[in-house]
């Protein structure tokens, strides 16, 4: 009993995806979304990334990728997860959880940088005070959504959405996708 509902997981899986690859939005939203991180880079500027649970573990993933390596070696692109302990618990205690991420963003985002905002219901207070304070330093939003969008979707500059699941987990599997996807795309258009 237990490992066919295992399995239907899988399967469910393998029908996002396939969801998602033969929706032509995605592939224009990954090309917007990546050709406007590649300007940034070229430009100077750099990633903040935020997410809460799992999409934190994105964020950071994300980040580590974008300054290491990805498929080849490469210079490092400037790109910061907001997920150091200390200053998350620090800044939850000093101005609660809902600015943990705009706080972060208040201090270290620029004018020409990019926040990198992943939730997966595209309604977490955290994300979207983080999004209104990347607007007020002239900073440009890249929203990783699922379900509907929620507000993020109507507040980002770019949105790259996962197909409706009741689970952030499903959501969460085609976020690592979109998220490798636009690292390879980035360095592919920046020739690194």
């Amino acid at each position: 009993m237990a490992i066919n509902i295992v399995k239907n997981n899988f399967k469910e899986a393998q029908r996002l995806l396939e969801e998602f690859i033969n929706d032509p939005k995605s592939w224009g939203s990954i090309e917007k979304a990546g050709g406007e991180l590649v300007k940034a880079f070229q430009q100077g500027n750099k990633v903040i990334a935020c997410g809460n649970g799992g999409s934190m573990a994105d964020a950071i993933h994300f980040c580590e990728e974008l300054t290491s390596n990805f498929r080849r070696k490469r210079k490092g692109l400037p790109a910061i997860a907001v997920s150091d302990p200390g200053y998350l618990s620090c800044a939850s205690n000093d101005f609660g959880f809902e600015n943990v991420f705009s706080r972060y963003v208040d201090t270290l985002g620029q004018k020409g940088d990019i926040l990198f905002a992943i939730s997966t219901s595209g309604n977490s207070e955290n994300i979207l005070r983080a999004v209104n304070q990347a607007k007020q330093k002239g900073m440009k939003v890249v929203a990783l959504t699922g379900k509907g969008g929620g507000k993020l979707s109507t507040l980002c500059d770019f949105e790259v959405r996962a197909p409706y699941s009741d689970y952030s987990d499903r959501t969460q599997e085609i976020h690592i996708k979109i998220i490798h996807s636009l690292i390879h795309y980035i360095e592919l258009s920046m020739k690194l």
